[in-house]
C-alpha cells in the first residue's frame, strides 16, 4: 500500500465518490476532512464522518495525492497480436474491492477470462463473482475491471458477467492472499 499514513487531510475541491459498501454515488464536499486508509490499483479508499468512500484515481488531486500511472505491462501492445493472457492477468491484479487489500485475481474473484480476436480487434470476456451476493460493490468493481481492461490498446469489447456458482469461499484465495490477510 501507498499513501496511507493515517494523516488527516483536507479535501481541496468536490469529487465524485462512492460509498462503501453500498455502491452509491456521492459527492465528496471540498473542506472535508478524511484519512486515506487504502491506496491500490490508482483508487484510494477513504474514511469520512464514520464512513468509507472509494475515491477514483482521476481524482487524486483532490485528496491532496499526485496522479500515479499504474504499470499494467500493456504499454508494448500496439495489435491483437501482441496481447496475450498474461496482460489480461496483469491488468487484473491492478482491481481491488476496496474494503480488502488483496487483488481480485489473488482473491479468487475472477473463475473466467477468454480472449477473443478478430483481425485487429480484442473482445474480452470475464466472469467474476464477489465475496458475497448482496455486496454492493459488486458493480463498481466489474466496472473497474472493464474500465481497465477497455485500456489496452486494440480491445474493442469487454464483456464482464457476475456469476455466483460456485459460491465464492475463502479456499479459492492464492496463499499470498490469505498471508496479507493474516489467514495463514
Amino acid at each position: 500500500m501507498t499513501d496511507v499514513n493515517n494523516e488527516l487531510i483536507k479535501v481541496s475541491r468536490d469529487c465524485d465518490a462512492i460509498l462503501i459498501p453500498g455502491g452509491e454515488k456521492v459527492v465528496l464536499v471540498e473542506g472535508t476532512h478524511i484519512r486515506i486508509t487504502q491506496a491500490l490499483g490508482g483508487d484510494y479508499t477513504v474514511y469520512v464522518n464514520g464512513n468509507l468512500l472509494k475515491v477514483s484515481g482521476k481524482d487524486s488531486d483532490a485528496i491532496g495525492i499526485k496522479s500515479k500511472s499504474i504499470d499494467t505491462k500493456t504499454e508494448s501492445i500496439k495489435n491483437a497480436e501482441d496481447l496475450n493472457e498474461q496482460h489480461v492477468w496483469d491488468v487484473l491484479k491492478t482491481c481491488y474491492d476496496p474494503e480488502i487489500p488483496v487483488n481480485i485475481v489473488d482473491l479468487g474473484l475472477i473463475y473466467d477470462m477468454k480472449i477473443t480476436k478478430n483481425l485487429d480487434e480484442i473482445v474480452i470476456g470475464i466472469k467474476m463473482t464477489l465475496t458475497a451476493p448482496g455486496c454492493g460493490m459488486g458493480p463498481v468493481i466489474a466496472q473497474d475491471v472493464e474500465d481497465k481492461l477497455n485500456g489496452i490498446s486494440s480491445v474493442k469489447k469487454v464483456n464482464v458477467e457476475l456469476v455466483w456458482e460456485p459460491a465464492w469461499n475463502q479456499t479459492m484465495m492464492t496463499d499470498s492472499a490469505r498471508l496479507e490477510l493474516g489467514m495463514l
